[in-house]
């Protein structure tokens, strides 16, 4: 007879052909992951002979070439793309946070004038997302054509990104707040002293959310920018790629290197920032949002 201390069935240690097939899956998963990220990194270090060799994609290069790396970043499109991204990812991604902070403090406190109403109107902006043509207007409206502000203004604050960090801030007791409020510390000053140094973990993530976003923005770029040169790299990238054009049309200087490799080269620089980003703030993920998820 089993006794009623003892632990379920679902609790208790899974059997060697159980954790087997766990290590199986995860190991298929993982190849399917990096397999296809070593072979773009390994085709974009390949010389051109070996590319050509292997019919454009190499898995392991015969012999090491940083030559589509040194054309495509000793000037032109690539790295002014490179540039106008990262410009726009660390503007935007400031001032999305800033926004998104003030706006879900605001929207987390109880009997705030105004707020229920607030909440729903955001709510119903994220079921009801406006179409491509009233944004299009309200971008020429605003005079934001050719400027990079049309990259940023239109995409401010993320409504799931709102609510994630409205939700963590409901998490915080209350009773931290109204000590702080008895020591006359005024909203601004909770928030700053209080709110902000509880809350990293959801800063992290929803910063990273907003600076994927705008690292990766691309189509719009293609419809309010008439100058190519103001591109980013997501532009470049699907312009030059996943369009079919060449990059040596563009730039003399890569006519010597193989296209398979210099598009390859492109792909790692713009994939790059997010990777090495990402295990700074991956141990924040399970605290941040689930957290706010949870509350929200």
């Amino acid at each position: 007879m089993r006794s009623a201390t003892a632990a379920p069935a679902w609790k208790g240690r899974p059997g060697p052909a159980v954790r087997a097939a766990k290590a199986v899956a995860l190991a298929v998963v993982v190849a399917l992951v990096v397999f296809p990220l070593w072979t773009v990194l390994a085709t974009s270090l390949a010389s051109p002979q070996n590319v050509i060799e292997n019919g454009g994609w190499v898995i392991w290069p015969r012999e090491f070439s940083l030559d589509a790396y040194t054309d495509i970043l000793q000037g032109g499109i690539i790295t002014r793309a490179l540039l106008v991204s990262t410009g726009v990812t660390l503007v935007g991604t400031a001032l999305s946070l800033s926004c998104t902070i003030g706006l879900a403090y605001t929207l987390s406190r109880p009997r705030v004038y105004g707020g229920k109403p607030m909440l729903l109107l955001v709510l119903f902006t994220f079921l009801f997302p406006p179409g491509m043509v009233p944004l299009f207007l309200v971008v020429q409206g605003a005079g934001l054509f050719d400027r990079y502000a049309a990259l940023v203004l239109p995409f401010l604050i993320n409504v799931f990104n709102l609510v994630v960090m409205r939700g963590f801030f409901q998490a915080i007791p209350q009773e931290l707040l109204d000590a702080a409020r008895m020591d006359g510390a005024g909203e601004l000053a909770i928030l700053r002293r209080v709110v902000l140094p509880l809350s990293k973990a959801v800063i992290a993530v929803i910063g990273l959310f907003y600076a994927v976003a705008y690292w990766n923005r691309f189509f719009e770029a293609i419809i309010y920018f008439n100058d190519q040169t103001k591109w980013p790299i997501g532009t470049v990238l699907r312009q030059y790629v996943t369009g079919g054009a060449s990059l040596a049309e563009s730039s003399g200087e890569l006519a010597a290197t193989s296209p398979q490799s210099v598009q390859m080269a492109v792909v790692m620089l713009a994939t790059l920032p997010i990777v090495c980003v990402y295990p700074f703030l991956q141990r924040y993920f399970a605290k941040g949002v689930l957290t706010g998820a949870l509350k929200a």
